[in-house]
């Protein structure tokens, strides 16, 4: 064989190796902790709340299960994962007492306007209610699943309040929103649960267990493998609307370790492994003075609106607008906690997350928020 024959043989091995060697599309797992307080994310519990039996009713149990010698250490028993994997591995945002802070952009400060937020990109103040109406713009799951071949029919969501198909607006955008159980369950796990969950009493209306929701989210990543997974989670603003404090840690707790067994199948699955970002947040915050308002989450100007059984508070429920963000993942440095020059948006997730993938935010929207730079490499 001629030696230019043995050149162009090289030359056609070695780009056929490159383009076997292409990286797949890479993958998104976004979880939400609904109304989740940033202070017990990163000062664990709350001895004044622990301490009072209108909101604790298992009195010295909780401070023993939470309770630590510092806030940090109690936060790391609260939410074992978070602090103990993703703050090593990657970025934590949100933390007021160490001079970060993230905060949500639109005027009301309670569930669908942030939800909207997070998945758009920018506020849509007209959205002045939780009243499960189609949302009337574009989230980036609906771009994804329409616009970007890569994506299409790969993106799916889970959800346990039952107004995430009119927020996602499922029946325009075609994106699959599971808040229940299946109609026509398939495999003998999806029976097994859709008849559990059924037989199950329902502890607050349109809203279902926390559990059903990670199980649905954790079977579509084993047998469906979408690229983008929305899950969100709801018991912690459930109980704490209720004023059970104790619920509400506990109810924490179980969501970090739900974040540890999506972490743990992530890392076990060669589709997911070393191509995945998995980012929480959530889309409101609570109150902290006085400590009632621990339960609430309002703007002052929504007092006149769907907030006004708040009026007493005249100001709001200050505080309510204070969120946090983790990420962990591929692209994402391990910055641990960072501190934040002003305050990081929650309209600027979409930004985030649409980079992390890969892709161009402006092919989306232009006028959304801009990434989040200390989530960035």
């Amino acid at each position: 064989m001629r030696k230019w024959h043995l050149v162009l043989l090289a030359v056609g091995c070695v780009l056929g190796s490159v383009q076997a060697a292409e990286p797949s599309p890479r993958n998104v797992v976004l979880v939400t902790l609904d109304g989740m307080r940033w202070q017990e994310v990163f000062r664990g519990i709350d001895a004044r709340l622990a301490a009072d039996d209108k909101f604790n009713r298992i009195g010295p149990q909780l401070s023993e299960m939470f309770g630590a010698q510092s806030p940090a250490e109690s936060a790391r028993k609260l939410f074992p994962f978070l602090h103990g994997v993703i703050e090593k591995q990657g970025v934590l945002l949100g933390n007021r007492d160490a001079h970060s802070c993230a905060h949500v952009t639109n005027a009301w400060y309670f569930s669908y306007p942030g939800y909207n937020e997070i998945l758009t990109g920018k506020p849509d103040d007209s959205i002045d209610s939780n009243e499960a109406k189609p949302n009337r713009n574009v989230t980036w799951l609906e771009w994804l699943h329409n616009k970007v071949p890569a994506y299409r029919g790969k993106v799916a969501a889970f959800g346990s309040w039952s107004a995430f198909p009119a927020i996602i607006n499922t029946e325009r955008s075609g994106v699959p929103v599971i808040v229940g159980p299946p109609p026509q369950p398939k495999t003998a796990e999806e029976k097994r649960l859709a008849q559990l969950e059924t037989n199950l009493v329902t502890l607050f209306p349109k809203v279902r267990l926390d559990g059903f929701t990670q199980q649905s989210a954790l079977q579509a990543l084993l047998q469906q493998k979408p690229r983008v997974m929305f899950v969100a989670f709801d018991e912690t603003d459930d109980f704490a609307h209720e004023g059970h404090y104790e619920q509400y840690l506990l109810a924490a707790h179980r969501a970090d370790d739900y974040l540890r067994q999506l972490w743990s199948a992530l890392q076990r699955d060669p589709f997911y492994k070393n191509n995945t970002v998995l980012f929480v947040t959530t889309d409101h915050g609570r109150g902290e003075q006085p400590a009632e308002t621990w339960q609430h989450h309002a703007s002052k100007a929504s007092l006149a609106g769907y907030e006004k059984s708040l009026a007493r508070y005249t100001d709001g429920i200050v505080g309510s607008d204070a969120v946090w963000m983790a990420a962990i993942g591929i692209g994402v440095p391990a910055r641990g906690p960072t501190a934040t020059d002003g305050c990081v948006g929650s309209n600027q997730i979409a930004a985030t997350l649409l980079t992390l993938l890969g892709l161009q935010p402006n092919d989306f929207s232009t006028d959304i928020g801009a990434p989040i730079a200390a989530m960035l490499p």
